[in-house]
């Protein structure tokens, strides 16, 4: 990777392209730049066949000079660093910060690829792609250029393994309020990568990462755990509190606010339940018959059934007898 500066002080990470990208890209354009030039040459051939010598030959070095040299600058310039041979191997022409080339850039690399790929035949770009650190050749120093590469290959997601399902709530108990979140990243670098690290380098860190989450958990590592596994289980732990405060968090914020019906509706649900009011007598306008009453009052429906017992009878004697329900419901 080469870390460029650009005019904004923002620093790019690029992949140069090496020797073997670059060469297998230039003979691609070459081979396209060559069979141009020969169909242009046959072309040129046959519609200059009535002219002398001395014209047949300035027509032929112009369309070289058109063809292999201004080719390659114009391509360059429209496709902003991307000929055909770089777009077949993933590269492309940028400047030194960063952003993308324009004509005066693809014309310096042109001109001196004329004398150190054509008439050199590449020798003197190898060699100076072989000493540059980012692999320039000689037009890309004079041009103020770099050749990246595009396509870079994917890196594998961040999948942290889970722990063994014998480590599974064995580390409930553990203060994790002590950890800091630099080490439980550097826990979780370790996890994701550890297939890709050589076995002995993979062991001596994961026992360094597991004796610094120990000593700030207080609590040693268990004996016959490996220390990757231990790591595992106790991320594994950190994660499933985090989820648990965070989907608690959630329900409270989701529901009603404490002093509510919806909190009212929790504290009380062993509470005894509370009975409707029941309506007040209503007055009896002077004038109205006693039977009548029964039509304004609401009809009151026993919710059980009388109690039975000697007392039943003697509060059955003392109550007033209830008129039977009519029926009729008052306007609210």
């Amino acid at each position: 990777m080469s870390e460029l500066v650009t005019g904004e002080a923002v620093a790019l990470e690029l992949r140069p392209a090496r020797l073997p990208s670059r060469a297998l890209s230039v003979l691609l354009d070459l081979a396209a730049g060559v069979a141009l030039y020969i169909a242009v040459t046959i072309g040129l051939a046959a519609a200059t066949a009535s002219l002398d010598e001395a014209a047949r030959t300035a027509i032929s070095i112009s369309g070289f000079i058109l063809v292999l040299v201004g080719g390659p600058i114009v391509v360059e310039t429209l496709s902003h660093g991307r000929s055909l041979g770089k777009m077949a191997c993933g590269l492309r022409v940028v400047r030194d910060d960063g952003g993308p080339i324009r004509f005066r850039h693809a014309l310096v690399r042109g001109l001196i690829g004329v004398i150190e790929i054509l008439m050199t035949l590449g020798v003197v770009a190898c060699v100076a792609s072989l000493v540059s650190a980012r692999g320039r050749r000689l037009g890309d120093v004079f041009a103020g250029t770099l050749v990246v590469r595009e396509r870079v290959p994917a890196a594998h997601t961040g999948f942290v393994p889970p722990p063994p399902p014998w480590l599974a709530g064995r580390f409930t108990g553990l203060d994790l309020s002590a950890v800091p979140d630099g080490l439980w990243l550097a826990v979780r670098q370790y996890l994701t990568r550890m297939r890709q690290l050589d076995p002995a380098v993979g062991w001596s860190m994961a026992e360094r990462l597991a004796s610094d989450l120990a000593g700030r958990t207080g609590a040693p590592v268990p004996p016959g755990v490996p220390p990757a596994a231990y790591l595992a289980a106790v991320l594994q732990e950190r994660q499933v509190r985090e989820a648990r405060r965070a989907f608690a968090d959630g329900a409270a914020a989701g529901g009603l606010p404490a002093g509510t019906a919806g909190s009212a509706g929790i504290a009380g649900a062993h509470a005894p339940p509370v009975r409707p009011p029941a309506y007040p007598p209503a007055s009896v306008p002077p004038g109205v018959r006693a039977d009548a009453e029964a039509d304004i009052r609401p009809a009151v429906r026993p919710s059980s059934a009388p109690p039975a017992g000697p007392g039943a009878a003697a509060a059955r004697d003392g109550a007033p007898a209830e008129r039977p329900a009519t029926g009729f419901a008052p306007p609210a």
